[in-house]
């Protein structure tokens, strides 16, 4: 097998150990990567040369969940990992986002960054395992890459920072941060948060990034012993005699004019004249014209950026604080429990919110055993038609669900309980036009959809994004705020938080260079909180300010009782049956909790109501003066047997079914008769009895068809 070197360190009061040269020694570089009992296989592959006319850096990052690392068989007919899960997928994402800047900007070779999750201590998260492992092998391996970079998780337990916390402490914790740091700078934050105030969230960041700083001191003495020297690669470069050709047809104060407008199509149109005039005089320059489109991008960045930072002058003619033009409306949608649509600017979302019983919630395999349904679905969608181009639906990207999941997590802190409001509820952020931070109005039309639907979420929540262009020095920078998709494309961060009034329920900060300074972050989330009370005060809550007091009447409705657990499984019946009957004959839902709360759920209140007076019925012990409605369901010599529900059953003696001496039960009683009938208590054998004759209220002494024992037929 051969000599190999272990490293270890203490890391949140747990040991972090890697193995170089034990295994995957055919990678680039290969970190076998413990923690106490979570083990992740992390490996940096490239290839040898890029592809043919990749004009473009193909990073992939694969996060693979196995379920042997938690000692279960995967679901399913075939017992095979299938496609990665969302947790997979937004786990890869974030490993992608901090690692991607720090590779040369010219790069093109294939890279792939492979994490093989195989062993899970509910106590160590593989996900801060794998950001560390693909950090450490690309750092170690001959890839250009000018890391490491570190990533570190915090929660905050009883008002006190927990680092890397364990899944039982996550769910806990009022904070769910990932922070990841280069030596000098932060360079990725992502944050799910029950309302934390700005000062504290700063706070716990830089608590997050001095511990990755002594995470990137172990790895320094890992790359010192264990790092290959990197290979060289095919730099891209724009001759100079292409750029300058481009400067005389369209000089640099032509172009400042091409992209300075607030019209997204206007720009792009202006951005084709200036290539077909290139193409006019240059067309029969095969080696021009394959790199044009790259000259040309780069131009229009120059001169974006040249104007934010030096002009001071943004390409829609905005100011550096303000928002573009803001609007928003709720009840687009007739039908749908409930809709809304927040416009900012040229970026305009729909959001459409569905509401279902709890048997709807999703069902979630996966290695966290806290996490085995979402109640709450945040979906976003993000057609073609959005940016004016065409191309086939194929189902939504990892970018997709990333936004979705970002307003998810946005939204989860102000969610009522199921105890409050027993639905599962699907919201289905629906792109109409995108120019620039299409999740952040998704959050906004969420927060106003959820409302219009009855959902009694705790207040409404707002989400806004900001930018930044850089200069040469820490001090030399511009935060622009309410990005739209130039400043984003041209620019160095996506800044985007959301929250309420009183604080941050979401963050998620991407970049494009080697970090940020606590200056620009600061002011980053300063600008942010701004901007969300001028959205929540003075656009969202005059439209709709709290929750409506009823669901749609489109909605299905659900009445909540609780029953003693122990009679559960009388309500269920055997194999099912006694529910699966009060389902077909009240055309409702049951869902039954294990601590005894049960949701009826239907559209039509009465027969919900007889489906509940049946549980009840169902799940009462039979006492002595108790009257009830029952169907006859057998005859025999000696009486009848009536059903009160389904599974629960009792005799009246023919004796006790009417005034008159009966010679047979039949000449009064039919099978499928609806009667009333008196509890008498137990009788000298100690069986419970029943007694038509002596119930009140009923003439005739037999009561048939007195009342309806289900639905009319």
């Amino acid at each position: 097998m051969g000599e190999y070197k272990s490293y270890s360190m203490e890391l949140g009061g747990r040991t972090l150990t890697v193995d170089i040269g034990r295994v995957g020694k055919q990678a680039n570089g290969c970190c076998f990567m413990h923690y106490g009992d979570t083990v992740v296989l992390s490996t940096a592959t490239a290839s040898k040369a890029p592809r043919e006319g990749i004009d473009f850096f193909p990073l992939s990052v694969d996060f693979e969940e196995k379920m042997y690392a938690v000692g279960k068989f995967p679901g399913g007919f075939n017992k095979r990992e299938g496609k990665p899960s969302t947790h997979a997928i937004l786990t890869s994402r974030v490993i992608d986002r901090p690692m991607r800047p720090l590779f040369p900007k010219d790069y093109r070779n294939d890279v792939t960054l492979n994490n093989l999750v195989m062993s899970v201590d509910p106590e160590c998260d593989p996900e801060v395992v794998a950001m560390l492992g693909s950090s450490l092998a690309t750092s170690i391996s001959d890839i250009p890459f000018d890391g490491p970079c570190a990533m570190t998780q915090l929660g905050l337990v009883n008002g006190e920072f927990v680092i890397n916390p364990g899944y039982e402490l996550r769910h806990k914790s009022e904070l769910q941060l990932t922070v990841a740091s280069t030596r000098e700078k932060v360079i990725m934050i992502e944050a799910g948060a029950n309302e934390i105030p700005e000062a504290k969230m700063i706070e716990a960041i830089y608590k997050a990034d001095e511990i990755n700083k002594e995470i990137i001191k172990f790895f320094d003495q890992i790359i010192a012993e264990c790092g290959k020297e990197k290979h060289d690669y095919i730099h891209y470069e724009i001759p100079e005699e292409l750029n300058a050709a481009l400067y005389e047809i369209c000089p640099p104060e032509e172009m400042e004019k091409v992209v300075f407008t607030d019209d997204k199509q206007t720009r792009e149109e202006n951005v084709a004249k200036v290539r077909e005039a290139f193409a006019e005089k240059y067309g029969d320059n095969e080696e021009w014209m394959a790199l044009i489109g790259d000259a040309l991008y780069r131009y229009e960045k120059k001169t974006v950026r040249k104007m934010i930072l030096v002009d001071k002058k943004r390409p829609d003619g905005r100011a550096i604080k303000e928002i573009r033009p803001l609007a928003a409306e709720i009840d687009l949608i007739p039908r749908a429990h409930g809709s809304a649509m927040f416009t900012r600017g040229q970026t305009q979302i729909c959001d459409v919110v569905t509401l279902a019983p709890l048997s709807e919630a999703q069902k979630v395999e996966g290695l966290d055993p806290y996490i085995t349904e979402m109640r709450y679905m945040h979906q976003y969608n993000f057609p073609s038609y959005s940016v004016g181009e065409t191309k086939p639906s194929r189902g939504p990207g990892r970018r997709e669900i990333g936004h979705g999941a970002l307003a998810e997590k946005a939204l989860v802190p102000v969610l009522p309980s199921k105890e409050e409001f027993p639905y599962a509820i699907r919201a289905v952020s629906e792109t109409f036009e995108s120019n620039g931070s299409t999740s952040q109005a998704s959050i906004c039309a969420s927060s106003m959809a959820l409302m219009a639907a009855g959902v009694p979420i705790k207040k409404p929540v707002a989400g806004i994004s900001c930018g930044l262009v850089t200069g040469e020095t820490d001090d030399d920078y511009i935060v622009l705020t309410d990005i739209q998709g130039l400043e984003d494309f041209f620019g160095d961060m996506d800044f985007k938080v959301a929250g309420t009034h009183d604080g941050i329920t979401a963050i998620q900060m991407d970049i494009k260079i080697h970090g940020l300074t606590r200056a620009i972050v600061e002011e980053a989330i300063a600008r942010t909180k701004e901007a969300r009370e001028h959205i929540l005060t003075n656009v969202m809550e005059p439209v709709i300010a709290k929750p409506r007091a009823e669901v749609s009447k489109y909605a299905p409705k659900i009445i909540q009782i609780t029953i003693d657990p122990e009679k559960i499984g009388e309500v269920v019946g055997s194999k099912g049956k006694n529910i699966n009957a009060l389902i077909a004959m009240y055309d409702v839902t049951i869902d039954i909790e294990d601590d005894g709360s049960v949701s009826v759920c239907g559209t039509d209140i009465e027969k919900m109501n007889a489906a509940v007076e049946a549980i009840r019925i169902i799940t009462t012990e039979f006492e002595k003066g108790m009257i009830l409605t029952g169907k006859v369901v057998s005859i025999k010599e000696f009486g009848a047997f009536l059903e009160f529900a389904p599974g629960k059953e009792a005799m009246v003696h023919i004796s006790k079914i009417a005034n008159a001496r009966i010679n047979k039960v039949e000449d009064v009683l039919q099978i499928g008769d609806v009667v009333r009938a008196i509890c008498l208590g137990k009788d000298k054998m100690g069986r419970i009895s029943f007694s038509i004759k002596d119930c009140p209220k009923d003439p005739m002494n037999i009561g048939r068809v007195v009342a309806s024992a289900g639905p009319e037929e």
